[in-house]
């Protein structure tokens, strides 16, 4: 399965990033391309998307900077996402692997990781201070 990590420096400390983007009730804020709205519904995370309801399940909270998350589709289609925030410097490195599905055209896979950039720029805007 082919597959592209897209990485976007962010100036803010690794910790701050974590807490920011380990948080679901943020993600409207800086992944409006997938993410319209959020609720906890019976210990599930449900995000209002274009495609519709999904699921959003992510990785335990660790010190690792771990973000790991799946989606599942109203189809069932389960995606796996790895998403890490890393140390550089004294700011962080925010990485996503984003992966070719079976079935997905190569000009969705580069529409998708275009997306991602985009999200990632959005997240690095909320948490930067002005002026970086």
């Amino acid at each position: 399965m082919k597959s592209r990590t897209i990485s976007l420096f962010i100036d803010a400390p690794p910790d701050r990033v974590y807490a920011y983007a380990s948080d679901p009730r943020n993600l409207p804020l800086w992944v409006p391309s997938f993410c319209k709205s959020v609720a906890l519904v019976d210990g599930q995370w449900i995000v209002q998307s274009p495609e519709g309801a999904v699921v959003f399940t992510f990785a335990p909270a660790n010190a690792f900077g771990v973000l790991d998350h799946t989606v599942t589709l109203p189809s069932g289609l389960r995606l796996y996402n790895p998403m890490r925030v890393i140390a550089n410097g004294e700011g962080s490195e925010m990485l996503f692997t984003l992966f070719q599905h079976e079935g997905m055209f190569e000009q969705q896979f580069q529409e998708d990781a275009a997306l991602v950039l985009s999200d990632l720029g959005n997240l690095r805007r909320l948490l930067e201070p002005v002026g970086s």
